[in-house]
């Protein structure tokens, strides 16, 4: 699970399909099944009201509320939040029934959004529906020179998949609960309905147990959530219409429960927590009955604490030195007639999954629980790619697609656009098959993330995942996709996440200042190279990084993506399209050239002031050359000169440098000015 493969060769290259009918024109996300375009709009002033016919309840009300403080923040003008007769009101929301008391895989999420001139009206089988279509509405909302409107519109929506998930990873680095919980607004905005929390693993157990109180006291290093916390967490995510999956790592993965617990371990203890990232011995002994009848206890205490209908065991990773040691587990292992250390694991996990069961729950695990052996209706969450996930279905169990969706692989938004559970082998599935796939769900692994830069590492990137599981197969334009999440992004900020503006705070740290204007023309176009290329980068240099190392370098602050780069490719392309006659993008091509050609002037004083800044310097160099060698190939090209061969020589050098990671950065724009350099070697043609 934690060891993927470079994310380029889990996608599958899908050929983008322009859309031409009545979505293109909105700026949704995700992109609704059915869209049909009316007369007129509906306007959003402060007479704006809501009413509720037929089915009411609590949730629903306050999901009203919510929808309507929303409103108002984005419209900057104080609404009623009185609900009114439905005859008088703007919006009619109507529900048929209720949802069911603990929210379910199965439900009906669907609804229909109508606006006309004179009102809107949003109905559905139930209040998950309404709390889409509610999200949906806020979207549609303009801005106007005459004030706020929506345009008449027909919309018929609906999931492609029930398993719309998002995995935050709270043990290697404590995530506090108002960071689950805007997060799980922001979930709401882009329709995601499960938030898995991998809540154990090596460096710490972040839950209490009354049960077994030692794992959070001696597992945790005093950060856990108290039970009551997470009631309240469920609740605030049932409120949105979201699921909360926990997971328990086990066998493997488990040094926080043998701190407390080392007599469930497969090797005596004592134990501490791990400090340091990768796959460690310490594992659950699976040949003793007292290791059973402690996760009995446990599960059946966490069952009672998460409703939800799925309970997550982890199961990957583990690589059997303990038991390979253990005389005692190998004698085991012969009486049973148990060849290996997967069949040791396989008898582990059908043991447990009995224990789940008896406690009403579903086992889900990764890739390596699968096997024969196990019940049809467990659910494997797979990290090996669509091969893995069809193989899970042809065995005719349930699965869900993690390989592509990994955040921590510091992946652009339209490479995990272009990662669907139902291509490569998947797509040859037969239609039973395919309903065995559920979805899919986006993993924010905790490495090299804490508080301060999650939400920029979750957002908006995890949007495009969204619109991939919840929008029609056919809905893969890029252009479109990457116009509208940039929409989204902002609203995010609104609903309180941080990914735009701790940007700017860790920036001010990083240069002692808050003016950092000079620093953003550089951090602006740099991406953090993959956590796994930074361990590794790390070990080869003799350095340890533990969960104790700071993160507070420019690689911990930049996007994973740079807007700028991609707006400066965009413009290249545009202009090398034309042939070079586009002088608008030229025009923003030279002007962006120009600004990092003369950057590190700028840059220099903060550079030399801040021990945090002096390891960019190199990249602030790599980015002036680039843009000198930018302009460079467009005046050649403007004079109509073929340039030199040495002077192409040397600056593919350069671009070749430029590539490659410094600091654990890499230069977003080289390739673009790498196509701007070849298109400057080209037969010399005046152009006009």
């Amino acid at each position: 699970m934690r060891c993927t493969s470079l994310i380029a060769a889990l996608c599958v290259s899908l050929i983008p399909v322009a859309m031409t009918d009545a979505r293109a024109q909105i700026g949704v996300v995700p992109m609704p099944s059915i869209v049909q375009p009316g007369t007129g709009s509906l306007v959003v002033d402060q007479t704006f009201t809501v009413g509720i016919e037929n089915y009411k309840d609590a949730r629903l009300n306050r999901a009203l509320l919510r929808f309507l403080g929303n409103l108002s923040r984005q419209a900057g003008m104080p609404l009623s939040t009185k609900l009114v007769d439905p005859a008088k009101a703007t919006l009619v929301v109507r529900a048929d029934h209720a949802a069911r008391p603990v929210q379910e895989l199965d439900e009906d999420e669907s609804y229909t959004l109508e606006v006309t001139g004179s009102g809107a009206r949003l109905s559905a089988p139930n209040p998950l529906g309404i709390l889409h279509g509610l999200e949906t509405f806020l979207q549609l909302v303009e801005t106007t020179p005459d004030g706020f409107k929506v345009s008449a519109i027909r919309i018929q929506d609906s999931p492609r998949f029930p398993w719309r998930g998002l995995l935050i990873d709270v043990s290697r680095h404590f995530i506090p609960l108002d960071v689950l919980r805007r997060n799980l607004d922001a979930m709401t905005a882009v329709k995601l309905n499960v938030l898995h929390v991998h809540l154990s693993d090596n460096q710490g157990f972040r839950l209490e147990s009354k049960l077994f109180p030692k794992l959070q006291e001696m597992g945790s290093d005093g950060s856990f959530y108290t039970q009551a916390q997470i009631r309240s967490l469920i609740e605030y995510a049932r409120d949105r219409g979201i699921r909360v999956v926990p997971e328990f790592d086990m066998p493997g993965h488990s040094t926080s429960w043998l701190v407390g617990y080392p007599e469930i371990a497969s090797a005596p203890g004592p134990y501490t927590l791990d400090r340091t990232w990768g796959v460690f011995d310490p594992t659950m002994d699976p040949t003793r009955e007292l290791t059973y009848r402690f996760l009995d206890e446990f599960i059946g205490e966490m069952a009672g604490l998460f409703p939800d209908q799925y309970f997550h065991i982890g199961g990957d990773e583990v690589n059997g030195r303990q038991w390979d040691a253990n005389p005692k587990i190998q004698e085991f292992k012969q009486v049973h007639h148990l060849n290996d250390n997967h069949g040791l694991q396989q008898y582990f996990n059908e043991r447990v999954q009995k224990i789940v069961a008896k406690h009403e729950r579903i086992m889900i695990g990764w890739d390596e629980i699968l096997d024969p052996n196990l019940p049809k209706g467990i659910v494997i969450q797979s990290w090996r790619g669509q091969d893995s996930l069809a193989q899970v279905a042809k065995l005719g169990y349930t699965g869900i697609l993690s390989a592509g969706y990994y955040l921590d692989m510091m992946a652009h938004a339209s490479d995990h656009y272009q990662v669907d559970p139902l291509t490569g082998a998947a797509a040859a599935l037969t239609p039973a098959e395919t309903a065995r796939i559920l979805g899919g769900e986006a993993c924010m692994w905790s490495e090299y993330v804490t508080p301060d830069n999650i939400d920029s590492h979750i957002w908006p990137r995890t949007a495009a995942i969204a619109e991939r599981l919840w929008s029609p197969q056919a809905v893969q334009d890029v252009g479109s996709m990457y116009r509208r999440i940039r929409a989204a992004s902002w609203r995010l900020e609104w609903l309180g996440l941080t990914h735009r503006s701790n940007y700017l705070a860790m920036l001010g740290r990083l240069a002692g200042t808050d003016d950092v204007a000079a620093l953003r023309i550089l951090a602006d176009v740099v991406e953090p190279d993959s956590g796994y290329n930074r361990s590794t980068l790390a070990s080869s240099m003799g350095i340890v990084l533990t969960s104790a190392t700071p993160l507070n370098h420019l690689t911990d602050t930049a996007a994973p993506e740079s807007e700028v780069a991609r707006d400066f490719a965009t413009a290249v392309n545009a202009l090398v399209s034309s042939r070079f006659t586009d002088h608008a993008s030229e025009a923003q091509v030279r002007t962006q050239l120009a600004s990092w050609r003369d950057s590190p002037a700028r840059l220099e004083p903060l550079l030399r002031g801040s021990f945090l800044l002096k390891e960019v310097t190199p990249l602030s160099q790599d980015l002036a050359s680039l843009g000198a060698a930018g302009l460079q190939a467009l005046d050649y090209i403007r004079r109509g000169e073929r340039a030199p061969d040495a002077w192409k020589a040397e600056q593919l050098a350069m671009i070749d440098r430029a590539k490659k990671p410094s600091a654990n950065l890499l230069l977003a724009p080289a390739s673009a000015v790498q196509v701007l350099i070849e298109a400057s070697t080209a037969n010399g043609q005046k152009v006009p």
